[in-house]
Parts: C-alpha cells; sequence; structure tokens
C-alpha cells in the first residue's frame, strides 16, 4: 500500500517524519507492505513552485491508498490567486473527505481536569460555515461596504445523512450511544435540517441510544462530564471548536489524533496548528498525528478488509497508550524527549511488543 506523505509547514516535517517511522515499524511488524512518497505543500512548495499546492496533487492522492498531512500554515494563505491554497481544504473538497473524526481521550500519566473519558467527535467537513466549502468558486464570505461583511452557510440533507450515518456507524463499534448537537432552537432551518437528517438516521440503528444538545449547552456539559458521552456529530464550525476543547480536556491538543475520510480516500492530519513559534527546536509533540496515522491504518484495514492495518492501528495506539504510561514523551506531557527521540522510542516499542 502506497502513502503519500506531505510534510507541511512549522513543526510539521517534524512529527512527520516521526509518524512515518512509526508507521515503518508497524509495517515491519504486521507485514503491511506500506510504502511512502513524500511530496511538497505549503510554505516549502509556494517557494519552489509558485503554489501551496500543486494541481498534480490530486492525482497523487488518488492514486495512493491514504494520506498523511502535516500541519500547514493556514493563516498566511490568503489569496489562492497567488499559489496560495489551503491544503487541508484542498484535498477535502476535492477527494470528497466529508468526514472528520476526532477521538479524544484521557491517558494514564498525563493529568487532566476533568477526570477519565473516552470519546469521539464526528464533524462534517464540505459544508456549513466555511467560506471556502459553500460555493463552487471564490468565497460565501462577502465584503458588502468597508463596514459589512456577509457570510453565508450551506446546509445539505445529503451532506447532513452521510455525516451521521458515519457517526451511527462508528457509535455501533463503541458503547453504542450518539449525540446530535445543534442550534436548532436559532438556526430552525439549516440546523432543524441536520437534526432531522440524523434522527431518520437513528431509526435504522436501534440499537444505539440517542440524544440531542444545543451546542452552547454542550460546551458546558463536556467540561463537566465528558464521561456521558461516546459519539458526538455535528456540523463543521461546531465541530471544530468542540473537537480542540475536547482534545485540550484530555490533556494536549498534542494527544488528538484526526482523520478526514470519504467514501474513497481518507487523509491522516494532526488536529492542531503548525507551531511556528518551536519549529526545528525538536520538541514538538508527535503523538496528534502519529494517532491520526493509525487512524488512518485502522480505516484502510476497514475499507479493504485488511485485518492486519486493523491490528497494526490498534497496536499503535496502544504503544502510545504505554509510552505515556512511561514518560517516553515530549515536555508539554511531562516528559523530556525530544520529537525524534519519541518517534524513535514509540517504533522501537512497537516492534518489541
Amino acid at each position: 500500500m502506497k502513502i503519500l506523505v506531505l510534510p507541511g509547514d512549522g513543526i510539521g516535517p517534524e512529527i512527520t517524519a516521526a509518524t512515518v517511522t512509526v508507521m515503518r515499524a508497524a509495517s515491519q511488524r504486521f507485514d503491511l507492505g506500506l510504502t511512502f512518497a513524500e511530496e511538497l505543500v505549503g510554505h516549502a512548495s509556494l517557494k519552489r513552485h509558485g503554489t501551496t499546492v500543486r494541481p498534480e496533487l490530486q492525482q497523487a492522492a488518488q492514486d495512493a491508498d491514504g494520506i498523511v498531512l502535516g500541519p500547514t500554515a493556514t493563516l498566511d494563505f490568503q489569496d489562492p490567486l497567488r499559489g496560495e491554497i489551503n491544503p487541508s481544504a484542498f484535498f477535502r473538497r476535492r477527494l470528497d473527505l466529508f468526514a472528520n473524526i476526532r477521538p479524544a481521550r484521557t491517558y494514564r500519566g498525563v493529568s487532566g481536569p476533568v477526570g477519565e473519558f473516552d470519546l469521539v467527535v464526528v464533524r462534517e467537513n464540505t459544508e456549513g460555515f466555511y467560506a471556502d466549502r459553500n460555493v463552487e468558486s471564490g468565497s460565501s464570505e462577502m465584503l458588502i461596504t468597508h463596514d459589512v461583511v456577509v457570510s453565508l452557510r450551506r446546509i445539505t440533507r445529503l451532506c447532513c445523512e452521510r455525516i451521521a450515518r458515519a457517526a451511527f456507524e462508528l457509535a455501533r463499534r463503541r458503547r453504542r450511544h450518539v449525540t446530535i448537537v445543534h442550534k436548532a432552537n436559532v438556526m430552525k432551518l439549516g440546523d432543524g435540517m441536520f437534526n432531522e437528517e440524523c434522527r431518520k438516521v437513528a431509526k435504522e440503528f436501534p440499537e444505539i441510544a440517542v440524544d440531542d444538545v444545543i451546542v452552547d449547552a454542550m460546551m458546558a456539559h463536556v467540561v463537566r462530564k465528558p464521561q456521558r458521552f461516546d459519539v458526538i456529530v455535528t456540523s463543521n464550525m461546531y465541530g471544530d471548536i468542540l473537537s480542540d476543547l475536547t482534545a485540550e480536556l484530555s490533556g494536549s491538543l498534542g494527544l488528538g489524533g484526526s482523520l478526514n475520510a470519504g467514501s474513497r480516500y481518507a487523509m491522516a492530519q494532526a488536529a492542531h496548528g503548525s507551531a511556528p513559534d518551536i519549529a526545528g527546536r525538536d520538541i514538538a509533540n508527535p503523538f496528534s498525528l502519529i494517532l491520526s496515522a493509525a487512524l488512518l491504518l485502522d480505516w484502510l484495514g476497514r475499507t479493504k478488509d485488511n485485518r492486519a492495518c486493523e491490528a497494526a492501528a490498534a497496536a499503535i495506539e496502544a504503544a502510545v497508550d504505554a509510552a505515556i504510561g512511561a514518560g517516553d514523551v515530549t515536555p508539554d506531557v511531562g516528559g523530556k524527549l525530544g520529537t525524534r527521540a519519541t518517534g524513535d522510542k514509540l517504533a522501537a516499542r512497537l516492534v518489541a511488543a
């Protein structure tokens, strides 16, 4: 299986290198036959090719079995006409990666503020309050006058239905509880449609408990008692905010994995940004991208009926758990290792297990 590797900006190349080291170890132990092809995106690509994402990368992504995307300097890329394309949005749109799967859980050895929990945010990824995902070309955020901006949100039944189905299928493999998060008391049409479609899908999964919570109340609930939640399904902007919150509640945003998945393609992507202030210092936590790679392997295992990939994903997650418990981690979660050493130790632990 071929993995397209896109290191990105800031700390991206460092944590991506550690992630590839771990994936190679998993491939060795479970005989996965993984190969890796690396391409530039972000500032390095802009400098060399005049664009952050070359058009031919779409074909490279479609030819690969999976993608690993390191963090990119999204805020720096403002003008697509000057080659400043958001790499994450590019692949999410072009490959129709409609489901953003964002697990958040606590780990032994990392103190969190709210006790132990284990949940997953399933976030719709292709529409909602994102100006680059609502119209065929251009932006859905418009400067009407110097003092007036209008932002449009698109909600469709198709996207609501398929993200709901992804959430319920995931819940079937977990603790069989789905929470729908919305703001239908105010956004009566858009969020009303989202809630309605989720409830329709729920009827196909009678074994799964379902409830729904208004998004502002949800922020209070996950801070007060995240243990009550299993799988949370929500629209794009709500999910983006909620998943960062739940990852931080686990002890560090650096422990939050993230998978962008569609019907045919999937892309592992760290839950955090490119952190240019610590780039090149060998202190960045690589676990977010490593856990994202584990999610990618699990997706490959399920979509290709490859039990070895599923076993490799579980082994990576177990190795991360053990590494955190042993303190073989970066300083942000209480350890003393650098980025590279953290990846190397995790790979060695994986092979030796």
